[in-house]
């Protein structure tokens, strides 16, 4: 994105660069073949001092601003994987800023430490079989029994979900509604749990489960704030997983933007490369502009987040638009591949098909404008 980065950012930028180029990169065909990335990202990433970035420099994060995510989560997209920066913020960004936000300090010494640190990785449950961008709709439920809850239900579509140490939960403490709900950090070694890994059409190198309790005991101090207050702290984690979502989306378009522009030029039809033809100078002209309309959006949600304004409208139309501009870019630069762009092993084919993803997390498109027309008055009583 353009923008005027600090010095500090811009160095954090090459270290990441030149990491992400010489570890990352050169092995996503074989972490997504294995259908999860190796523990060693999350500590390599803690070594750098990247991986609670946001987190509370009391508990061993870096107590920086949300930029700092933005340059670390434009990198990490260069990786040509977007199932790599997925696992990191599902642990980081998800997960735990929940638990250092709400936590006990008990809590956040041991689950935002260790998150810091890359010994432990979290991962955040909230979508079920039956509720997804419905919340209030959540069935899982976590009955008090002395010094314990007693949980009962199930979680479907959990990023990091076969391999977390821990799972922030939402659950149902009280009656229906938003009221009834609460979060509490569920040990991933707790009696009661088990977990079963999805096959995905992409986002391959994030391992993605269904989780199921049976009668699982959690300490009750592992609870985070006060019971039946879950969902305003679910909410509250939204606005922020948008904007994760809106950068990835960015930066997933601009790449596949750069590799069908290399390939324009250098693929050859009919005796002249792609790009002589004005056709496919007109397509990509019109994905450029898309996103950097999509840059400037997302920027504009960014800074509204930061100086702690609502901006449920501006947030939701960044993401509505970002992703939906990836969707766009990857149709057209996979057509521009023809054949090759069709094959598993281009770069680009993996691009495309992991595209839609970016319009169905942290809230689909249809719940984005849902959202913009209820904070614009355009719902007619």
């Amino acid at each position: 994105m353009n923008r005027a980065w600090s010095e500090e950012q811009a160095l954090l930028r090459r270290s990441l660069r030149d990491y992400v180029r010489d570890r990352i990169t050169p092995r996503v065909l074989a972490w997504e073949a294995a259908g999860e990335v190796p523990r060693s990202l999350f500590t390599d990433l803690a070594d750098l001092g990247v991986l609670g970035l946001r987190l509370s420099p009391q508990y061993g994060g870096g107590g920086q601003d949300f930029w700092f995510t933005v340059v670390l989560l434009e990198e990490l997209m260069r990786c040509g994987s977007i199932g790599v920066p997925v696992s990191v913020m599902a642990h980081a960004e998800f997960a735990t800023l929940l638990i250092d936000r709400y936590g006990s300090p008990a809590l956040r010494e041991t689950y935002v430490r260790g998150a810091a640190q890359g010994r432990l990785i979290g991962a955040l449950g909230v979508s079920e079989p039956d509720a997804g961008s419905d919340v209030a709709a959540l069935r899982t439920r976590a009955v008090r029994d002395g010094d314990e809850y007693v949980i009962n239900g199930s979680k479907l579509y959990i990023s990091n979900g076969t391999i977390a140490d821990y799972i922030t939960l939402a659950v149902r403490t009280g009656g229906a509604g938003a009221r009834g709900l609460s979060v509490i950090v569920v040990p991933a070694h707790a009696r009661g749990l088990r977990r079963q890994r999805l096959r995905k059409l992409g986002t391959h190198a994030s391992d993605t489960a269904e989780l199921f309790f049976e009668d699982c005991r959690v300490p009750a101090a592992n609870l985070l704030g006060a019971e039946n207050e879950g969902f305003g702290m679910i909410m509250s984690g939204f606005e922020g997983e948008r904007l994760v979502l809106s950068v990835m989306a960015c930066s997933h378009a601009r790449l596949m933007f750069e590799q069908a522009r290399d390939w324009g030029h250098q693929r050859h039809a009919f005796g002249h490369p792609l790009l002589a033809f004005q056709v496919w100078q007109h397509r990509l002209a019109d994905v450029l502009t898309r996103i950097e309309a999509a840059e400037a959006l997302t920027l504009r949600g960014i800074e509204l987040y930061l100086q702690g304004r609502a901006a449920q409208s501006e947030i939701s139309m960044a993401k509505l638009f970002a992703t939906e501009t990836a969707r766009f870019a990857a149709s057209e630069c996979a057509q521009l591949h023809g054949g090759l762009g069709y094959m598993e092993d281009c770069l680009m084919a993996r691009l495309h098909r992991d595209a839609l993803a970016m319009t169905i997390g942290a809230g689909s498109s249809e719940i984005m404008r849902e959202l913009i027309a209820r904070t614009n008055n355009l719902v007619a009583q």
